[in-house]
């Protein structure tokens, strides 16, 4: 069994009303990771991710860019040891 990796992620830029809690929901789950993305205040998407580090780290590559319509003028990136486990990855509200 691999190690399990947590990323926690806080992106920032033109990130909200672009589907990129959407896109990202769809990408952690084609990369089998687990996890959230939410809206935060100030116009932020902030991600935890967990699960194999190449699979977070594949994630991670596309939050950097978005989904189309998305502009993303910074990321930044937390490794922490995982507090919870997370069942499949769900956009919160």
């Amino acid at each position: 069994m691999k190690a399990v990796s947590e990323a926690h992620v806080v992106v920032s830029g033109r990130v909200q009303g672009v589907f990129f809690r959407a896109s990202t929901r769809d990408v952690a789950m084609r990369c089998g990771v687990r996890g959230f993305v939410r809206n935060l205040p100030g116009r932020q998407v902030e991600a935890v991710l967990q699960g194999e580090r190449a699979a977070v780290e594949k994630v991670i590559l596309f939050l950097r860019e978005g989904p189309p319509g998305a502009v993303v003028t910074g990321i930044a990136v937390d490794w922490r040891d995982p507090a919870e486990t997370y069942e499949g990855f769900h956009v919160r509200y």
